[in-house]
């Protein structure tokens, strides 16, 4: 089994955290910038899955993302954040802000591993560690990585100077290892895209 999880950034300027997980959760962690990068490295890889944490679909309706579209009257949120909201669990609204980059990167990316022939999956490493107790990163880097190393990850978890991309990248491709085990829960709409979690 090979998973790689990306923590994707809104933008090529901003720190990517790339992990490939093997079935035993060993974990080579790194950082990356460019789609370019993202791409070769994964399809260097050629994982079983690949489990990103960022947006991956819009909500039902839109087709973009411009504040002046009439596609703005289909809201913001998508079946799977409304689930989120309902369960208790904190994120950013995908259509607003300095999310929007990170939605279309993300949609754009998603297109062309599936167009490589891979299988992809939304992934949200803030729900996942709530759902699996573990502190989220605005807690403290080092909590985050203890409760990694204590849930059983080895290899470069236990590099001192990991950054939080990276450590949520872990996170991402834990929830694609659960996806190929077929221990997890998928919320959402299908037609939009499903969200996977912890079981």
């Amino acid at each position: 089994m090979k998973v790689v999880g990306i923590d994707l950034a809104g933008t090529s300027k901003k720190k990517t955290g790339f992990c490939i997980l093997d079935g035993k959760l060993n974990v080579k962690t790194s950082v990356l910038t460019t789609d370019k990068e993202i791409i070769k490295e994964t399809v260097k890889e050629n994982p079983d899955i690949i489990s990103i944490d960022a947006p991956l679909a819009l909500p039902k309706g839109r087709d973009c993302l411009k504040k002046t579209c009439s596609c703005r009257k289909y809201g913001h949120l998508r079946k799977c954040d409304r689930e989120l909201l309902n369960m208790g669990i904190k994120f950013f609204p995908i259509t607003l802000g300095p999310m929007r980059k990170l939605t279309l990167r993300g949609i754009k990316l998603r297109c062309k591993f599936e167009k490589l022939g891979f299988k992809v999956i939304e992934s949200y490493p803030g729900a996942i560690q709530d759902i699996l107790k573990i502190p989220r990163k605005q807690k403290g880097i080092e909590k985050l990585r203890k409760a990694l190393i204590k849930y059983g990850f080895r290899g470069d978890v236990y590099k001192k100077d990991i950054t939080d991309d990276e450590l949520d990248a872990i996170t991402s491709a834990l929830v694609g290892k659960m996806y190929l085990e077929n221990k997890y829960t998928a919320i959402g709409d299908p037609e939009e895209i499903l969200m996977i979690l912890p079981k």
